[in-house]
């Protein structure tokens, strides 16, 4: 997989040309068609923050943002996701200004070795963006049960995910 400055080059014998929109930016590169679009991030794009668990969908570290949906990156093709918008862990701060999620998460010691981190934070995002999603601790756990965190900061990262929906104005 290689950064392409023209897209209208030929690609390797399978590979194709994919134009990714990432945290409001556009990167044009060839991919293998079977390039998962967790990698594409991490080993092409160099966004660590998102990052590589289980391989299997089952622990979440490897949420991101599609098109506002929080997906497991390791299960999707990066071809698929062109003209998505695409957002990880690295865009969701403003300049020096962090998410609201992310202040939370520091001010409730949402974590502990931090590994799962930035996927809890991005399925936070998610479901605090989500209407369809009760504000009552038992649906927010519920949402969040395809993160797993393996030190056991559940008690903090439910009050960091409840203290960001009062700070984003989502209470109900």
């Amino acid at each position: 997989m290689i950064l392409m400055t023209n897209p209208n080059a030929l690609a390797p014998l399978g590979e194709q040309p994919v134009i990714l929109q990432v945290n409001g930016q556009s990167h044009t590169l060839v991919a293998p068609a079977n390039a998962i679009l967790l990698d594409v991030l991490r080993d092409r794009l160099h966004l660590y923050g998102t990052k590589k668990g289980c391989d299997h969908g089952q622990c979440g570290a490897c949420t991101v943002l599609v098109n506002g949906e929080a997906i497991n990156s390791c299960l999707s093709l990066a071809v698929q996701h062109e003209g998505d918008s695409i957002t990880t862990i690295e865009g969701l701060a403003e300049g020096d200004r962090l998410h609201p999620v992310q202040e939370a998460f520091w001010e409730h010691d949402a974590f502990q070795c931090g590994y799962c981190t930035p996927g809890q934070i991005m399925s936070a995002v998610a479901l605090l963006n989500d209407p369809n999603i009760a504000a009552d601790d038992a649906s927010v756990r519920e949402a969040m049960s395809g993160n797993i965190c393996r030190c056991g900061a559940y008690k903090n990262i439910l009050a960091a995910v409840q203290s960001a929906r009062t700070k984003m104005g989502r209470d109900v």
